[in-house]
């Protein structure tokens, strides 16, 4: 079994869903274009089976060839956002978990040092 394979399979079924769904609508699209099977697929460029595969969801139709379907529908400026790192939601939770870890950490410095400063002889016994 090759690694894509196994990633095409591992695919979580929520993701399985969103092609599908992305297929039907690019169906969709085509249909209400009154463009047919074989048009749409010589402007995409692919075969007929391709094409057929893409609308039917099918998750190891190249990203080039979602691009390019999306591209027909004047979709495709969305692709520069899917992954920008300001849409980042698990990234960004992160940042913020580590600013407030570094906040109690710094908060917790300084209470050290007022105790410190308040208590002169407990710091010069350590």
């Amino acid at each position: 079994m090759s690694k894509a394979t196994k990633a095409i399979r591992q695919l979580p079924p929520a993701t399985l869903g969103a092609l599908q769904k992305l297929g039907a609508d690019l169906s969709v699209a085509r249909l209400r274009r009154k463009e047919s099977l074989r048009t749409w697929a010589k402007r995409l460029g692919v075969t007929l089976s391709t094409l057929q595969r893409l609308e039917a969801g099918d998750p190891s139709v190249s990203i080039g060839i979602v691009a390019s379907a999306l591209w027909l529908i004047s979709r495709d400026g969305e692709l520069a956002n899917l992954a920008a790192p300001e849409h980042d939601q698990g990234a960004l939770e992160m940042n913020v978990r580590e600013a407030v870890e570094l906040g109690l950490a710094r908060a917790q410095v300084s209470a050290e040092a007022r105790l410190r400063a308040a208590n002169p002889i407990d710091s010069k016994e350590d």
